[in-house]
Formats: C-alpha cells, sequence, structure tokens
C-alpha cells in the first residue's frame, strides 16, 4: 500500500532529483500528456480549396505538407493537420502565443514571381533554393532587414538573362498578387543571390523567408471557420474540470469506503491505479486531451465503480447467506462476471461507432472511453480480486462486518 502510495505520488508530481543528484528529475506524467485547444488555449481553422484549383488530386495532400513545415517552423508543439472531405484542411495549434501570426502564416499562399517590365514572369518560387531574413548594409551605413535569396542553376541562368535585357530598368518582385519590392536593375546579376527590400522588421524578412523557402501553396485556401482560445480561459477549464472531477472522486471513495468497509478501501486503491494506468497509455499513445476526452475518462471511472458495486453487493450476499469470506469472494466475482462483461461491451461497442463516425472532439471521448473501459475491466476484475485475497489473507481483517455484511449466528 505504501509502495502504491508513493508511485501515486511520484507519478502526479514528479520529483526534482537534479536537486539531490545533480542531473536527473522525474517529471509528473501530466506534462507527457498532449493538451486540446479547450485546455490549453491555441487556435483551430479549416480551410477549403476552390474547385476550380482541384485539378490534381494531391493537392490537398501536398498543401497539408506545405502548412505543416510552415507551423514546425514557429515551434509549435504537436499541431494537428488533417484533410477533411475532399477539399478541406482542419488544422489545430494547441498552447501557441501569437495566434495571428499562425493565421496569416497558414493562409498565406505564398507565390513569388520576379516580373519584367510588361508584368511577364521571369522567375518564380520554385526556382529559389534557399531564403532567409537577414541585415544588409546600405551605401549610407546603416542595416536594413532584406530577404536573402539564392536560386537555383535554372534560376541563376534566367535571372542572368533578365537583368542584362533589363539593365536600367525596373523589375518587380512579387508576393501573392502584390509588389513587395520594385528594385533598379543597375548590373548584370550573375552569382544567382537577390535581396528583397522594404522589409519593416527582421521577423517580417524571417516570416516571409520561411514561406518561400517552403512553397507557395498549390491551390487557394479559404478559411470557412476560424476559432481562437485564450490560454486563460483553456487553464481555467481545465482546473474546473479537474476540480470537479477531484470531488466527484473523493465522494466516490467515501461512498464505497462507508458502505463497503474493506472492499470499499480496495476498489479506491483499484482505482488509483485505473487513473495511473490510463494516464501512462494516454502518455504513450500521444492521446490529445480535450475536455470531451475527460468525459470519457471520468465515465469510464463510474463504470469501474459500477462494476465494483456489482461485484460486492455479490459478495455481501454470499457471506450473509453463511458462506467463508474466501468462498464468497470466489463467488461473488464469479456471479457478477456475466453482468459487467454485457454492460463494459456494449458501451464499447457504441465507442466503436463514434470513433468511426465521429470527428474531432467526439473521436477523442470515444477514444478515451475505450481506454478507460479496457482499464477499468482489468483493475475492477483482476487487480481488485488480487487485492481483496492479500488483504484476506493477513488476517487482520477476516470478519464480515469489515466486508459490509453482518455476522451470522451459529
Amino acid at each position: 500500500m505504501v509502495v502504491l502510495a508513493i508511485t501515486a505520488l511520484v507519478t502526479f508530481l514528479g520529483l526534482p532529483l537534479s536537486k539531490v543528484v545533480g542531473y536527473y528529475d522525474i517529471e509528473p506524467i501530466t506534462s507527457s500528456i498532449h493538451y486540446g485547444l479547450d485546455l490549453t488555449g491555441g487556435v483551430y481553422v479549416v480551410l477549403e480549396a476552390a474547385e476550380e484549383d482541384m485539378a490534381t488530386g494531391d493537392a490537398v495532400e501536398r498543401s497539408i505538407t506545405i502548412i505543416r513545415e510552415r507551423i514546425d517552423s514557429l515551434g509549435v508543439k504537436e499541431p494537428t493537420i488533417t484533410k477533411q472531405g475532399s477539399n478541406r484542411i482542419r488544422i489545430s495549434i494547441p498552447d501557441i502565443a501569437n495566434q495571428e501570426e499562425a493565421l496569416d502564416i497558414i493562409g498565406r499562399t505564398a507565390q513569388l514571381t520576379f516580373l519584367a517590365p510588361d508584368r511577364s514572369v521571369i522567375l518564380t518560387g520554385k526556382d529559389v533554393v534557399d531564403a532567409k531574413g537577414v541585415y544588409q548594409q546600405t551605401s549610407a551605413g546603416v542595416n536594413q532587414p532584406v530577404v536573402s535569396l539564392s536560386f537555383s542553376p535554372e534560376g541563376t541562368k534566367l535571372f542572368a538573362e533578365a537583368t542584362q535585357k533589363y539593365y536600367g530598368k525596373i523589375i518587380a518582385i512579387n508576393l501573392d498578387g502584390k509588389d513587395i519590392s520594385t528594385p533598379k536593375v543597375n548590373a548584370v546579376i550573375t552569382n544567382g543571390q537577390a535581396v528583397i527590400e522594404g522589409m519593416a522588421s527582421l521577423e517580417e524578412a524571417s516570416k516571409i523567408a520561411m514561406l518561400i523557402k517552403g512553397g507557395a501553396l498549390p491551390v487557394t485556401l479559404t478559411p470557412v471557420e476560424i476559432r481562437t482560445i485564450g490560454p486563460t480561459l483553456g487553464q481555467n477549464a481545465f482546473s474546473s474540470s479537474m476540480f470537479a472531477a477531484g470531488i466527484g472522486i473523493i465522494l466516490i471513495f467515501i461512498f464505497m469506503i462507508v458502505l463497503y468497509k474493506v472492499p470499499g478501501f480496495v476498489s479506491c486503491l483499484g482505482l488509483i491505479i485505473y487513473t495511473l494506468i490510463t494516464l501512462f497509455i494516454l502518455a504513450a499513445m500521444k492521446v490529445t486531451l480535450t475536455l470531451p476526452g475527460i468525459a470519457g475518462i471520468i465515465l469510464s471511472i463510474g463504470m469501474a465503480v459500477d462494476a465494483n458495486v456489482i461485484i460486492f453487493e455479490r459478495i455481501r450476499e454470499e457471506i450473509m447467506l453463511g458462506k467463508s469470506i474466501l468462498l464468497s469472494i470466489k463467488i461473488g466475482f464469479q456471479r457478477a462476471m456475466t453482468t459487467i462483461l454485457d454492460s463494459n461491451i456494449t458501451t464499447m461497442i457504441a465507442g466503436m461507432v463514434l470513433f468511426v463516425v465521429g470527428t474531432g472532439t467526439v473521436k477523442g471521448f470515444a477514444l478515451t472511453l475505450m481506454i478507460g473501459i479496457v482499464v477499468s475491466m482489468f483493475t475492477a476484475v483482476l487487480v481488485t480480486r488480487q487485492l481483496l485475497k492479500l488483504v484476506y489473507s493477513t488476517g487482520v481483517l477476516a470478519t464480515p462486518k469489515y466486508y459490509g455484511a453482518k455476522e451470522t449466528k451459529a
């Protein structure tokens, strides 16, 4: 029991060993679980591709790849990017500080073109092999932010020809239909390098460089749904749900111990083990935990308690019929098994249906519910039985009154 209590505390609270041994900490298991937007805040957006842009079947898939690279450049942890239907992309970005920047980066087509004076296309972003935001010193000795571009061999050749042809004229640098720089050609450039001036800051230059380097989206994407959740709101929702769950579990513990005595206490230990196993599974499977997911876990806890109630009532009935406690435990589990299996299997089937046909948070609810059912079956049937036998074998609590039944008189 002491080992279980220590394990639970270390799992939930962690252990700062670095303060003792200097190099290692045990992080709480909750830090390894990924949380959804409703718990951490973030951005949820659904983008739709225009039908006329869907000439190639893999346009949406290529767009997803490009968007993922853009979001990864922001240093976002575990974004969710999935295809919805045939022409929509659903994106969830949890725990991001600058939500407006994320929305701008996600939706930008980033179509880069170099235009001749007659607006004909000289080069495109496909001819760029590298782009980065840097400071460049002007003739006046002032550092200004620019986007530094490096062309491919073919792009280098085309750019050299263009700067020779349009010497003394303007070559416009256009991004998404807007001229962002209109430099005048003062020399023939053959080294495959160019810069985009007119950047307001190094951050802007770096962002545009990232978009150019990542490549243009193959289709025009229009946001059809945007939701932003502030981190404070998400944290409040998480705190409230955890508080409510904690109060509920404490009340369950009190109810089970008062009504069933030793079996009730054992069921509380089983629920602690259930919680530990469930958290480890969520962390190992990298499940994104949301409020509906927490609801699924709490529902499965309720089913575990329900299973224990059925078992303990059977045990109490057998004891009151005059059978020994050990035999009553064996018969109680056997007779309760059919009812428990029926209820859990029907709930598991419902969870599978929700997971297959549902979307978003419905899938999260269904997944945590199914995980919870499997774990609760294990703890309620196997763990609780072994713990009961272990407690009985000590001989200290081997009288009917400790099992919620009145002692029968001989």
